[in-house]
């Protein structure tokens, strides 16, 4: 069995990338591997942007469509109309060599892995990024990050919601101005790793697209702990970092600067804390208040990303491997 992994969570907004997918999906519910997908629109973008190639079909689910009030398609619409894997191969060149894109991404990634599985068919996807996190990053000052909303707001105009066609359009449109403010702030855009494994009968799974603060808090970090932070010193790869409540970034955009770095993200405080970033100069709860009575350093959001920029290497755990008997002969008495 192998897996396709890739390690690199996050990435600065003024680093070039290899250009975007952007995806939306409309499905008969909301359970992926249940429910079922019944019209699909994939836009290639370039980096900074720009449609170069587009898809969109509708699909015949073979069931009940499900909420037609909502995406507007009725069973005599979908009769007739191609299958997800008469299609997948059409879907694959739009989204080949491209980070995914969608408006709550993993909803989007799990029903197209999901149709993908159920035709024997894999995804050549090996990112993806949610703009939903994205914008919330970009701190617009808005109501809600709705896709309606953002449209509004950067003056898109918005046809027929919930029809993936238009709503993979009105998100390419959002993208480029959302990716432009994202360089102006220096704010690291929410690309993220996406796994598969293939089996020994060629058959491929696609794994879970989890929260990554979930992933992070159980991840072995490659380093070990040097113990805690003293303020006016560096950082030190190793060090356990926990997040509190009251800071100004975003918890996944922390969390990807943290595994960058080398640093080892923790959602506990305890006596192996190395650090508890908060911007909160007297916590009265959480983590923040939790460091306090254990006497924990505590540092603010922005003095901690300034400080990512000069941690120092760290002491290497050495995986353990156990001694091979290759080459050594054994008989049997």
């Amino acid at each position: 069995m192998s897996s396709t992994v890739a390690t690199r969570w996050g990435r600065p907004a003024d680093q070039p990338g290899s250009g975007w997918a952007v995806v939306d999906v409309e499905t008969t519910g909301f359970r992926p591997g249940q429910a079922r997908v019944v019209s699909i629109a994939a836009l290639a973008l370039s980096d900074d942007g720009n449609v170069e190639q587009s898809f969109y079909s509708l699909l015949d689910p073979g069931v009940d469509p499900g909420p037609t009030h909502v995406h507007g398609l009725t069973a005599e619409m979908l009769a007739g109309q191609p299958t997800f894997g008469d299609v997948v191969d059409d879907l694959a060149d739009v989204l080949r060599g491209r980070t995914l894109v969608a408006h709550n991404v993993s909803f989007d990634y799990a029903f197209l892995a999901a149709e993908a599985e159920l035709v024997a068919a894999e995804l050549p996807v090996d990112s993806v990024m949610c703009t939903v996190e994205l914008a919330r990053r970009c701190d617009l000052g808005l109501e809600n990050l709705r896709l309606e909303t953002l449209a509004a707001h950067w003056g898109v105009t918005q046809i027929r919601p919930h029809d993936a066609l238009d709503d993979a359009m009105v998100l390419a449109q959002i993208l480029k101005p959302v990716l432009v403010r994202a360089g102006e702030r220096r704010t690291w855009l929410p690309v993220h790793p996406v796994t598969r494994r293939r089996w020994p009968n060629g058959r491929v799974t696609h794994d879970e697209l989890r929260p990554l603060r979930v992933r992070a808090a159980r991840m072995a970090c490659p380093y070990a702990n040097p113990g805690r932070f003293v303020a006016g010193r560096p950082l030190v790869q190793g060090m356990r970092v926990a997040l509190a409540a009251e800071v100004e970034h975003t918890h996944e955009e922390l969390v990807e600067r943290i595994l960058h770095v080398g640093l080892a993200y923790t959602d506990t405080v305890d006596a192996h804390t190395s650090l508890v970033v908060c911007d909160a100069a007297t916590p009265e709860q959480g983590k923040g208040y939790q460091a306090g009575e254990l006497g924990i350093p505590q540092l603010g959001s922005g003095a901690f990303i300034a400080a990512l920029d000069a941690v120092i290497g760290g002491t290497a755990i050495e995986e353990f491997t156990e001694p091979s008997a290759a080459g050594d002969q054994f008989a049997l008495f």
